[in-house]
């Protein structure tokens, strides 16, 4: 199985549970200590064991939703269209929901009543208002998860990162070449529009388990727990992967900003520090030399004239390889006292 049908699997994981417990603390609020006044009366087991047995249903029909918005509707639209989209589904989810439970409670309770009548039976309206507002809190929710970046929304609330601790990472720095000129040929605003359809296309690195790290003007910083870095090469082949998905793109960028970006980039490996920094605007960071010294070995790109280097340290353990290593020898980087190995990479 891929990384993205994984991924896949689990947003839909994330929104079955999270649409379990929303309906079990709705059977709670409802079902301890009160009695239905409409036709359909749930007893609190019953309305527990609808809630075990839609929740996952109804969460998996709204992380497939949410699954269509983020890979379909992100790149095309503005934030407020998304937004009018995303209700558009929860409205149509609502509707799906009221037709599955037709189906499913009124001969569950043997009550003889019409789809018309089941819909608008006594209390509903508070109910359907309280699976939309569910259904639109969870995207909002998965929004805020992707700022932070996947799965460390829920590190961060159990303050995994309250305390600095080592992480064994991969770092990869990519920038834009040229991009002054482009700025200036293009202006400002065109330029940011460049830079944000090459890192909207730069999502394809999950295909490589790559977590993004921090866009920074026209840099993007990737990064990978060690393991995962050096399975199947991912470190390496993420790099190949967005420059693929530029170039398949080239007609795209060729017609909107009569050009082709390209990107330069390194890769090192080491221990770094992983912590949580920020008050009003929290953010997760990583701080060591090795995040430092990928930056300073991305900075010789251009002076080497090759698109992507790599330390010796990180390419000593990378074994199967099927890349070429081109030896560039010792260089001195800015602020380091010690000369650091280098290695070209061609495919």
């Amino acid at each position: 199985m891929t990384f993205k049908n994984r991924r896949r699997l689990r947003v839909i994981r994330t929104f079955c549970i999270g649409w379990t417990l929303s309906l079990l603390f709705l059977t709670i609020i409802r079902g301890v200590g009160a009695t239905e006044d409409g036709a359909i009366d749930f007893d609190i087991s019953t309305s527990f064991l609808y809630a075990l047995t839609i929740g996952p249903l109804f969460g998996g029909i709204s992380g497939y939703a949410q699954i269509v918005t983020d890979e379909r509707f992100y790149k095309r639209t503005s934030a407020r269209k998304l937004l009018a989209i995303r209700i558009s589904m929860s409205l149509a989810f609502l509707i799906t929901l009221i037709l599955v439970s037709y189906l499913i409670v009124p001969p569950l309770l043997d009550v003889d009543i019409s789809l018309m009548d089941f819909a608008s039976d006594k209390g509903s309206s508070a109910i359907y208002f309280y699976i939309l507002s569910t259904d639109i809190f969870m995207a909002a929710l998965w929004q805020v998860n992707l700022m932070f970046g996947e799965n460390k929304l829920w590190k961060i609330l159990m303050g995994a990162f309250y305390e600095p601790h080592e992480e064994d990472r991969i770092f990869m720095f990519l920038d834009l070449k040229d991009s002054t000129q482009h700025a200036e040929r293009l202006g400002h605003i065109k330029y940011s529009r460049l830079i944000q359809d090459c890192f909207n296309d730069l999502g394809v690195v999950i295909e490589n388990e790559a977590e993004i790290y921090q866009y920074v003007g026209d840099e993007a910083v990737l990064t990978w727990r060690l393991q995962d870095g050096l399975r199947n090469q991912n470190c390496i082949n993420a790099f190949y992967t967005f420059k693929s998905k530029l170039l398949k793109k080239q007609p795209y960028y060729s017609k909107k900003y009569d050009c082709v970006p390209h990107f330069k980039a390194s890769l090192n490996e080491g221990v770094i520090t992983a912590t949580e920094v920020g008050k009003y605007k929290k953010e997760i960071a990583y701080h060591g030399d090795t995040i430092n010294t990928a930056a300073r070995i991305q900075k010789k790109c251009n002076e080497f004239n090759q698109e992507l280097l790599i330390s010796e340290n990180l390419k000593n353990k990378i074994t199967g390889s099927t890349h070429e290593f081109i030896p560039l020898g010792d260089i001195p980087l800015k602020g380091k006292a010690q000369k650091v190995a280098i290695f070209a990479i061609q495919r």
